[in-house]
Formats: structure tokens, sequence, C-alpha cells
């Protein structure tokens, strides 16, 4: 395996780098200088998206979006878009400095074509500079993110069922995979015919690494070697529900719980965590929605507030909401607060600004990123007014 230079390989460039500039048409350049204002006042936003036609999306967009966020009124106010790269569906972002993007392509079958792109960030925000591509070391990578040290990049494949972690280079570009494992198993459901990895994530200490598998209804956990990126100790795994179908999980910030959303049957699975061993063990299971199986919520996306108060959980499908959940501070156990529509079709992803005091939505059907402003007292979300048009919106990163 060799790392991917698009400047030698002009077909892989024209391959990745191909965007509609069929860009929102109500879309306003802001001055660059208004980026780098009083960092209380704005929150830069960066918004992963699909920019070709897939099975199940139509994909129109011209790449990632750089918008800037009013923490007053919580509008969103376009600032740039990155040089054009097919399906950046996924993004990370690291100290401001870089941002990583998984592209969404490779086959079900077959070697391995899916990539990864990283951007320089350009001082102040104002917009991406492209630096490389590395393979994903599989078909349709779906995930990425970074260990604590931001030493490695991780990524999960979609399409294959595999996981692989990157060096990341002194001068910030991903390297060639140091680590890939291969996921295997199936589960219960008619849905769940290979393993897909969909998430890849470190714990709070950093010394494991865990993985939701939709296809094989598993979190695979791993033991995370710091110096060389080495995942051992695969054999260690999490066994959702049957026929759950588990994607994504967040950590508590203060405690040693977790909270995994299944996709499948519409749940949320609350779990200790032993930060000796890594372990995962089950003491409630939740439904996204109020009545029924939660078969047709197809989740998506999870997370917590700063303050680990509030949890929040999306469904798609035909109800286009999001969960809304108190956490019991002393148990971790979760109550349903109720649900608030998206105002748009298929929340993709959302994404909780770092003060907690909004929750904005991709919603991917639609074309719209939807900002809710959080109820601290309550946890509910309220409506602000304020929506940007986007095409196919499927990611929102703020810098950590």
């Amino acid at each position: 395996m060799k790392l991917i230079n698009l400047c030698c390989f002009p077909f892989l460039s024209a391959a990745l780098m191909i965007g509609c500039q069929n860009v929102s048409s109500d879309r306003k350049d802001i001055p660059v200088q208004a980026v780098a204002g009083n960092k209380k006042d704005v929150q830069l936003l960066y918004i992963g998206t699909y920019t070709q036609q897939e099975a199940h999306v139509n994909g129109k967009a011209g790449g990632i979006y750089v918008y800037q966020l009013d923490m007053a009124t919580g509008r969103l106010d376009y600032v740039s878009t990155s040089p054009a790269v097919v399906n950046p569906s996924y993004i990370a972002v690291q100290k401001d400095s870089l941002l990583f993007a998984v592209n969404e392509i490779g086959t079900e079958k077959g070697e391995p074509s899916g990539t990864i792109s990283t951007f320089r960030i350009i001082k102040g925000g104002t917009g991406l500079e492209f630096i490389n591509a590395v393979s994903s070391e599989g078909n349709y990578p779906c995930y990425i993110s970074f260990d604590k040290r931001g030493k490695f990049a991780m990524v999960a494949n979609y399409g294959s069922g595999t996981v692989a972690v990157m060096p990341l280079r002194p001068d910030g570009s991903a390297g060639e995979s140091c680590a890939t494992d291969q996921h295997r198993e199936k589960g219960e459901d008619g849905r769940q015919k290979a393993a897909h990895a969909h998430m890849i994530i470190p714990s709070p200490d950093n010394r494991f690494v865990y993985s939701c598998d939709l296809g094989t209804d598993r979190i695979y956990i791993y033991q995370l070697d710091p110096e060389t990126g080495n995942l051992m100790g695969s054999t260690m795994k999490y066994a959702t529900q049957p026929g759950a179908g588990p994607r994504h999980m967040v950590f508590h910030p203060q405690k040693d719980l977790a909270y995994v959303v299944n996709e499948l049957n519409g749940t949320i699975e609350c779990m200790k965590w032993d930060r000796n061993s890594g372990a995962l063990m089950r003491f409630q299971v939740i439904s996204t929605v109020l009545t029924g199986t939660g078969n047709d919520a197809s989740c998506a996306d999870i997370h917590l507030t700063p303050s680990g108060n509030n949890l929040y959980a999306s469904n798609r499908g035909a109800l286009n909401n999001i969960a809304m959940y108190s956490v019991n501070q002393q148990t971790g156990e979760l109550t349903l607060l109720g649900h608030h529509p998206v105002k748009g079709k298929t929340p993709r992803s959302f994404v909780i600004d770092p003060t907690g005091e909004y929750l904005l939505v991709a919603n991917q059907d639609s074309d719209n990123v939807v900002t809710f402003r959080i109820d601290k007292a309550t946890g509910e979300l309220l409506e602000t007014g304020m929506e940007a048009s986007i095409p196919t919106p499927v990611c929102l990163k703020f810098p950590e």
C-alpha cells in the first residue's frame, strides 16, 4: 500500500476532486475579516456532504462547506467551500489546523477503493487547502476520528466491514495504514448480511478503541498501542440486542458511562464502562420512539450536552425528529422527554456547540441545516427560526 499523491495520479485526482457547482443559490458570502472576530460571538462550523448521486442519496453538493454560527442568534453565514472532493460525507477537525474527510466511495466487494482526504485549515478559518489523500483500507468509509494525543487517525469502512489506523505526519497529513482489522459475523436481521463498520472512536483515556458494527450487532473493543497505533485484543466485544444494528456511540463527559444508538430497532443501550478492562456492561435499553418497535426509526446520530445532563438521538425514516432525554446523574439512566421535529427530511447528523447553547441538525434529503436552542433547565429544544440552505448536508463539526 502506498500513499496516494493526487499530483502524480491525474486519473485519481479527477475522480476525487470532482464537485458539483450547484451550490445553494441563496448563499451569501461574508467578508473574510468577519471570521476572525470575537470567538465568543461566533463559532466556525464545517459541513460534510454528498457530491454525487448514490443508491441512497441524490448528492449534489460542491465539497466541504465552512459556515459561521452567530452565537447570539443561531444564524449560519457562509464563509467558503473546500476544493471539490467526492462524497466527503464524514469529517473530523483537529486543533483548528487540520480537517480530515472520508471519501465515501467503493464497492460492496472487491479491492479497497475508499480514501480519506486531508485539508489544512487556512489561518483564521477562512477556507481549506487540500494536502493529500490516502487509502482508507476498505470500501465506503463512513467515519473518521483521532486518538486523544493527535498521533493517529482512525477510519471505519462500512462497505467492507474494516477499520484502519493511519499515523499523522509532521505536516498533519495522514500516512499509510499502520493497523487494520476485518470485522466478521453477521446479525439476525435481514438487513445484516455482512459486517458494516459504522464508527470508530477512542476511549476518554485513550487506552481503548471502540468500533460499532451495524451488520454484526457488535461493538468491537481494542487496546490501542499509543506509540505504534496497533489495535490489539479485538476478541473482546460488546453484543447489542439481536438485530439492533449499533451505529454510533458516545461517552459521558464526566462519568464511566457510554450510550449506543441502534439504527435497525430504534433503541439506545446504556452501558457502564470499565476503564480498567475496557468492557461495556448494559444496564438499560430505551426506545427512540413513543410507540411501536422502532424498526422504522432508522436512527442515525447520538450526542450528549457538555454537562452530561441531556442526551439526544435522531430518528429518520418517516419520523424526522430528535428524541430528547434527561440523564440521571447518579445512575446514568435515561428518561424520554419527548421529540422535536427537525424541519426537514432525514436528519443524518446533528451537533451540539461547545457551549451547549445550540443543537444544529443536518437534514440530508431536504438540503437544509436547522439551528435549535437548548433549554438548559429542561433539556428540550426550542425554535430559533434559523436555517441555512445547504446541498445534501450529512456531517456537522465544530473545531475541537
